[in-house]
């Protein structure tokens, strides 16, 4: 099991007035987090009706990297912001690719 790729959907309401402040924060984990060892692709999404709702589409080749991804500095610096950026908890779900 812990050599499973992860599909992982990460969710991310801004606080009102502070929707350009998250996209920018959330745009600068991008090129840093697609660097890591095990990551297969990680891309951000803006919804269209809501622009303060974002969504992080990933996928790492397994537990044990996305575990890594969660200590590193940049993802770490964001969540220590989470509670002036953020209306409500991050939501992250966890996904297993079945074929």
């Amino acid at each position: 099991m812990p050599n499973k790729q992860v599909t992982i959907i990460a969710k991310a309401t801004a606080k009102q007035g502070k929707q350009d402040q998250v996209k920018k924060e959330l745009l600068a984990l991008i090129d840093p987090t697609r660097s890591e060892a095990g990551c297969i692709n990680y891309s951000l999404h803006q919804d269209s009706d809501n622009d303060a709702v974002f969504m992080f589409y990933e996928n790492w080749t397994s537990k044990e990297a996305l575990e890594q991804h969660l200590q590193t500095p940049h993802l770490q610096g964001l969540l220590g912001k989470a509670d002036e950026l953020l209306a409500e908890p991050l939501e992250v779900k966890f996904y297993e690719i079945l074929a």
